[in-house]
């Protein structure tokens, strides 16, 4: 995997690779959320990441074993390629009920529940007007979202069905978003 960014973001400080199909990996730690509650929207930010005061929290960054992610890591985020951000805005907040961060116009924007800085990243960077990949292409198959209950998801999966954008998977009731973006739905 290759290193392509070092970023602040305000909200979190980030490592960004690339796989081997070109995906995107974003690897970061959130600040504490007091320092940035009722700010994602005029804070979120990209700039460059102070590696020195990074690197500086370990005593020797070179000698610290490394052995995998520990069990208690979390994704925390997915950001998705999308045709028209407008229309994705509409989708999550209106249909799915996330809550509106930020938005950069027409060319990203960040949704969440529960006043998270980000659960969903929308972006039209690399994929505005675009159509899903064709079968057999690199691709994120589906993300999964977690909720606390059955009727919690039953009800998302209503409000998905009255807008034609149910289908069954083999991991779940599958919904997608207007780009096509597959969103399993567990509780």
């Amino acid at each position: 995997m290759a290193l392509t960014g070092l970023s602040d973001h305000f909200v979190s400080e980030a490592l960004y690779l690339s796989d081997p199909d070109g995906h995107g990996i974003e690897i970061y730690s959130d600040r504490p959320r007091d320092v940035w509650e009722g700010q994602v929207a005029t804070s979120i930010t990209t700039l460059p990441l102070d590696v020195d005061s990074l690197l500086g929290e370990l005593p020797d960054p070179a000698a610290e074993p490394f052995d995998g992610l520990s069990a208690a890591t979390v994704m925390g985020h997915v950001h998705l390629k999308v045709a028209d951000v407008a229309q994705t805005v509409a989708y999550y907040r209106d249909v799915l009920g996330f809550g509106l961060m930020a938005q950069l116009g027409a060319q990203a924007a960040f949704l969440s529940a529960g006043g998270y800085h980000h659960h969903l990243g929308a972006n039209t960077w690399e994929s505005r007007g675009a159509a899903p990949p064709p079968p057999g292409f690199a691709a994120l198959r589906h993300a999964t979202i977690v909720l606390p209950e059955v009727a919690e998801r039953d009800r998302l999966l209503a409000r998905a069905d009255a807008v034609g954008r149910v289908e069954d998977g083999a991991d779940g009731p599958i919904v997608r978003d207007p780009s096509g973006n597959a969103l399993v739905l567990v509780a």
